[in-house]
């Protein structure tokens, strides 16, 4: 084992271990392997109905009745084709998300990719730093590790040489250097890590309500195709045609598009994210963005850029000015891992000779201070005024407070004669300087955050910073009722009380990483879906609880490790297109489902009927295949990927059995009336009854079609005229006629089919129109004025708006 710090493995030592397989080897970026993802699209329920009625299909008589198999090789070709170009992607936008680790190799300090770090190797850990091994700690300076993601610990733990750190958790504070004795499988969160990497659509209410629907048709059609076949053994003469009728009776209520059309709806959205460097984990992530109502906004690096600059030193009493600069310039120097705040410090102030430390307390956002202490100096602190000023310090307390409301962020510099006990501050302290700093906003900010806003998404800012400085930066951000900040200090630690306070205030100050999360979980009781963002290790905790977390591309691994969606090029600015495609594909896929459902629904009532009545069928698979491609399996493609601005709301199962049952009832209803009037006139056939039926099924399917289209736009009016010309070309060309089997009425029949059609679709337009929740089918929010973007969404209901900065699509 590698025991200097300093030196670490030798690259022979490194090379050996390589050769012994003695690797951290972790479970690569989250997609499914080529083998899962074909198995995953080719064994499924659905083609598995359609392949056995593919095989008795095939044993009545083989021919054009069995076209309808072609749904399987369709679903299944189009699904493969889809995911594996969504995991090239997402892949390739994986390796600039993962968390790299820093090794120590012939006593140089490297970046390599966590699979390349072998047993042995000396790691350094800095403050974020996802910890990717178990090891043992070597050298601490002040070095504190957030195991709470692992055991439920809420405060960080002190690690010192010789204590043990596990894989998955975080460094919270300070730096240090461990060896690495268990890696890979051996590691402690080995099976946390393979699970949080796995391709799921977890917490997606679209795949649970499409579950449940799939759920209730394997309850009903196998007894209704079950009685169509007995009824038609008994009916038909030839036992063929009972088999015929029974296949065309359960082809019709099986869904066959659904599952392939949902997928593909989310793997066109995390796609167009793609394009935008924007990484969703999962492809249920698409979707939670377009439900949330409550967004809680880190300030630094969300809101702000993350960049803060020095502004002025404010030097106290009667202190000698080169003594706080120097004291600054050399607490910045003897921070091995300095953030932001001491970056801009140290590169304010030139380097001071003769300050030699000797001890340390490095920065924490649950302590808000850090402090060195010199040989010679004393001990010297900086941190938020309010935790370090005492209470004989008014003066101070007053221009700190003047400076948070003027928007710019202040740190207190204090001096003592005693060191610090652990995390107590001595009692003597004297102020020394005030460090004025200033955070740039985001230039966008104000644009985007107004249109979420606008969007219903209630917005609430989180910070560490004092909450005056919050306040004058979320105002500057035009982020809505940010009146007064909170100080997080006197948040009430009862859930309820809590909750009550986050009713009525947006913005928070001094806020600590233990109750970001305990916010988080306050709004979640009260039914809200919470969206956290984040880019520090203060924002972990927050970032994991959150229904969607958000981390920034350029912050910790640690919090890009437990986000779902990774900005990776840090634009705030991708947020309005993460919402708009969430929309897409949550309405697109209620649009769909109900075009399935209404299907499935007069399927089966036509199958009961007929099974009551002991008639024959009235399709054939092939008009069913007719039916379906036209009315529902190619406009059902592109309303997959149409562009909407709706709002999701909850009750996706409820608003498409609502619109779907009665839909397809009435379509059911006028259909059996068509085909008995037809079937009971004197000299007409059996085959142009059929004919009849279809015809008036499809018509009514388009009428469908049309309602859930709308609003109506040019391209989705030439799509519905496109189906039904469609189907005009197969009824008048012969020889497609002849092969479906199609034998138009004669032109007094069409008057009769006219006026069924006719009314049925007076009763379906006065659906919507009823009472209860099938009204949303119909509810659009109107667009939002000013320019819009040409986002990715393959087909515009509208056309772009002027020239602008784009934020959303409509």
């Amino acid at each position: 084992m590698a025991s200097d710090p300093l030196t670490g493995l030798s690259a022979r030592a490194v090379e050996e271990r390589v050769a012994e397989g003695r690797v951290n080897a972790v479970p690569a970026a989250p997609s499914r392997t080529f083998g899962q993802i074909v198995r995953a699209n080719v064994f499924t329920p659905v083609n598995g109905i359609i392949g056995a009625l593919l095989v008795v299909i095939l044993v009545a008589k083989p021919g054009a009745d069995a076209l309808f198999a072609g749904v399987v090789v369709s679903n299944t070709s189009l699904g493969i084709l889809q995911e594996l170009r969504a995991k090239r992607t997402l892949d390739a936008l994986a390796v600039l998300s993962a968390p790299r680790a820093r090794v120590v190799r012939d006593s140089v300090l490297s970046e390599v990719v966590v699979g390349e770090v072998v047993a042995d190797d000396v790691l350094e850990l800095r403050p974020g730093d996802q910890i990717v091994i178990d090891g043992e700690v070597l050298t601490s300076s002040g070095l504190e590790v957030d195991e709470s993601l692992l055991t439920g610990e809420s405060d960080p733990v002190a690690k010192t040489p010789g204590d043990e750190v596990l894989s998955g958790s975080f460094v919270a504070a300070g730096a240090g250097r461990v060896v690495a004795t268990r890696i890979g499988a051996s590691a402690y969160a080995a099976s946390l890590a393979e699970e949080a990497r796995r391709f799921s659509l977890v917490n997606s209410e679209l795949r649970t309500g499409i579950n449940r629907i799939l759920r209730w048709l394997t309850r009903i059609i196998p007894p209704v195709a079950l009685l169509v076949l007995i009824r038609l053994l008994d009916a038909e003469d030839d036992w063929r045609e009972a088999l015929r009728g029974m296949v065309a009776a359960s082809v019709s209520m099986v869904p066959d598009g659904l599952v392939l059309l949902t997928s593909l709806s989310m793997i066109v959205g995390v796609l167009a994210l793609a394009r935008r460097k924007a990484l969703a984990k999962e492809l249920a992530s698409v979707e939670l963005l377009a439900r949330v109502d409550v967004l809680c906004l880190d300030k630094t690096g969300t809101i702000t850029t993350g960049h803060i600059s020095f502004d002025a030193l404010e030097v106290l009493g009667e202190i000698d000015e080169r003594l706080p600069a120097a004291a600054l310039s050399s607490m910045a120097a003897a921070d091995a891992t300095p953030n932001s705040t001491m970056i801009a410090i140290g590169s304010a102030f030139e380097p001071a000779d003769g300050w030699r430390p000797v001890a340390a307390v490095p920065f924490s956002s649950a302590r808000k201070w850090s402090s060195v202490t010199f040989a010679d100096q004393g001990s010297w602190f900086l941190g938020a005024p309010e935790m370090l000023l005492r209470g004989a310090d008014g003066l101070v307390r007053d221009r700190a407070l003047e400076v948070a409301r003027a928007g710019r962020r202040v740190v207190l510099l204090c001096r003592s004669d005693d060191p610090p006990e652990g995390e107590i501050l001595p009692e003597e302290r004297e102020p020394a300087a005030l460090v004025l700093l200033e955070d740039e906003v985001r230039p966008d900010a104000p644009e985007i955050l107004e249109f979420l806003a606008d969007q219903g998404l209630r917005l609430k800012v989180i910070s560490g910073d004092h909450p005056d400085t919050v306040v004058a930066v979320a105002r500057r951000a035009g982020v809505p009722d940010a009146h007064t900040g909170l100080d997080a200090r006197t948040l009430p630690q009862d859930r309820g009380e809590l909750c009550a306070v986050l009713r009525e205030h947006n913005v928070f100050g001094r806020v600590t990483p233990h109750q970001k999360r305990a916010m988080v979980a306050a709004l979640q009781s009260e039914g809200h879906v919470v969206a956290m963002t984040g880019d520090g290790v203060n924002d972990v905790l927050a970032l994991k609880d959150a229904d969607m977390g958000i981390a920034m591309g350029s912050g910790s691994s640690s919090t890009r490790a437990v986000a779902q969606l990774v900005l990776l090029d840090n634009s705030f600015a991708t947020l309005p297109q993460v919402l708009a495609e969430g929309r897409r594909v949550i309405n697109n896929i209620e649009r769909v489902a109900n075009l399935f459902v209404v299907k499935t629904t007069y399927a089966v009532l036509l199958a009961a009927a007929v099974g009551i009545a002991g008639i024959p069928f009235p399709f054939l698979p092939r008009h069913l295949t007719l039916v379906g491609t036209f009315s529902i399996g190619v406009p059902g493609f592109f309303l997959a990927l149409y562009r909407t601005n709706r709002r999701a709301r909850p009750g996706f199962v409820r608003r498409v059995v609502a619109y779907s049952l009665p839909a397809g009832t009435v379509a059911a209803t006028a259909t059996f009336i068509a085909y008995q009037l037809e079937r009971n006139r004197t000299g007409i056939s059996l085959e142009e009854a059929r004919t009849a039926a279809t015809i008036v099924l499809l018509s009514l399917g388009l009428v469908v079609l049309t309602q859930l289209a709308a609003p109506l736009s040019p391209t989705k009016v030439a799509l519905v005229v496109t189906m039904a010309l469609s189907y005009l070309v197969v009824l008048n060309v012969e020889w497609l006629a002849d092969y479906f089997v199609m034998h138009p009425p004669e032109t007094s029949e069409w008057w009769l089919l006219a006026t069924i059609v006719a009314a049925g679709a007076a009763v379906l337009v006065a659906l919507p129109r009823l009472p209860g929740p099938s009204r949303v089918v119909r509810e659009d929010l109107p667009p939002r004025p000013g320019p819009q973007p040409a986002g990715p969404g393959p087909i515009l209901d509208t056309p772009p708006a002027p020239s602008g900065r784009p934020l959303t699509p409509r």
